[in-house]
């Protein structure tokens, strides 16, 4: 298969650079008829090589493209996720090239979208018509379903799969959005932790005081919810909310065993971010708490006056914003609770809170021994040379505990990106040779169920 990929490698970039034009954003309202043209450069490019039953379904908001191939009798189905909508190109003043005009130098494929995650995906419609063209079938059957709102939250995709079971049933799920822990060493991410956030907003006079006629005497938004903030840990890292972490599980010995396999630098960490030293919840190495540990971290705090020079006030109104990462079985809407009766608790007298809540997905975790992840490590191990480790991600893809709850299918996260590739910045790009290997990888794999 090496030798067919190597033979198609510049056809299928060019392809590649084509889907990348397009400005699929999500997030925008004026790019709607872009991201309609991402769902049917999509559908387009999985008609060419033989998937059928191809649909554009329409939602509330951006459509998902659904299509299978379903002749493997007797074999196991897959089900092939990906999106096709990117993060908007700001700020547009820092990318060397502009970020719809694909550019490959020094074996890289740069542009929006390019590792998250239009190659990886793209990574699966070649490997199927590589398979087609060598056998005239497929090894196993396969469906895609293919969404335009990963970068909002994927609003809409939750309610279609619990609508369409039947349609999406399969025995694995296969994701191709996220990375290597690093160029040498591939990885399949068997946790993401779920997310939480909240805003909580402080007011208290009907407008800024003069801090001399009323300081002393009259409650300070800012001093409230700074008050309020610093409640939320104690002094050793740990959350001090009550009840916040109820579901979250015992870190078990092979657990630990897996994290301690990953490499880790502190040194070099602390270099590459310019800290004298890392921070967090005692007991517990770095990576297990950024990737098995839940969080409560305060994202901003915006309150009295932030222009040159002094102003001297008494505000009244002070905002913060509060994101949570969680584990195990922890409930997002339970903890939100929980913050929301400890913040109550901590209000000053006179001052008015407000809460406002903005993202939940639970977490999920992943059985690293299931067969279909096991034969996903040896897919690696065959074309890289090296066996894939399993890290923890510390962050969330909130789709994947709804795939794999709902279809009752394990969630196979073979990524082909690295964490260098500026996914979400400007100068986003895709190793070309990862794009190449990643169709060896996928074909194999795909062979060997």
């Amino acid at each position: 298969m090496k030798e067919q990929v190597e033979l198609h490698k510049e056809e299928f970039l060019r392809e590649l650079e084509d889907f990348l034009r397009i400005q699929s954003i999500s997030s925008q309202e004026k790019h709607k008829d872009d991201v309609k043209k991402g769902a049917e450069w999509v559908a387009g490019a999985l008609e060419k090589v033989g998937v059928e039953n191809v649909e554009i379904i329409p939602t509330d908001g951006h459509p998902i493209v659904y299509g299978d191939w379903l002749h493997a009798s007797d074999k196991p189905t897959v089900l092939v996720y990906g999106h096709y909508d990117v993060q908007p190109e700001d700020p547009v003043e820092l990318w060397d090239t502009p970020p719809f005009e694909p550019v490959i130098r020094d074996g890289k494929i740069f542009a929006r979208g390019a590792t998250d995650d239009k190659g990886q995906l793209f990574i699966h419609i070649k490997a199927l018509e590589l398979l087609k063209k060598e056998y005239g079938e497929l090894p196993v059957n396969v469906k895609f379903c293919i969404e335009g709102e990963e970068e909002i939250a994927s609003p809409n995709l939750g309610p279609f799969i619990n609508e369409n079971t039947e349609k999406l049933a399969c025995d694995a799920v296969l994701v191709s959005d996220t990375s290597f822990i690093d160029a040498d060493h591939p990885a399949i991410c068997t946790s993401l932790r779920g997310a939480l956030a909240l805003e909580v907003k402080v007011k208290t006079a009907n407008s800024d005081l003069h801090s001399g006629q009323y300081g002393g005497g009259v409650p300070n938004a800012v001093h409230s919810l700074v008050n309020i903030l610093d409640s939320l840990h104690d002094d050793k890292g740990r959350v001090a909310v009550d009840g916040f972490y109820e579901g979250v599980p015992e870190v078990t010995e092979q657990l630990k065993e897996e994290i301690a396999a990953i490499p880790f630098d502190e040194e070099k960490t602390k270099q590459t971010l310019g800290l004298s030293s890392l921070y967090g919840e005692e007991g517990f190495s770095f990576l297990e708490q950024t990737g098995i540990r839940p969080t409560l971290e305060i994202n901003g705090v915006t309150g009295g006056y932030g222009g040159d020079g002094i102003k001297t006030i008494v505000p009244n109104e002070a905002t913060g914003k509060i994101s949570c990462r969680l584990v195990g079985d922890q409930d997002p809407q339970y903890v939100y609770e929980q913050i929301e009766k400890h913040i109550y608790a901590q209000k000053q007298a006179g001052a008015d809170v407000e809460l406002k809540q903005f993202i939940q997905a639970k977490p999920v975790a992943l059985d690293s021994n299931h067969p279909m992840i096991q034969k996903a490590a040896d897919a690696y191990e065959a074309v890289y040379g090296v066996r894939a480790l399993f890290p923890k991600e510390g962050g969330s893809i909130p789709i994947v505990e709804v795939f794999a709850r709902v279809l009752d299918a394990p969630v196979v996260l073979m990524g082909f990106g690295l964490p260098s590739e500026n996914l979400h910045a400007p100068n986003e790009h895709f190793h070309t040779e990862n794009f190449t290997k990643g169709i060896e990888t996928v074909t194999h794999y795909l062979k060997s169920l």
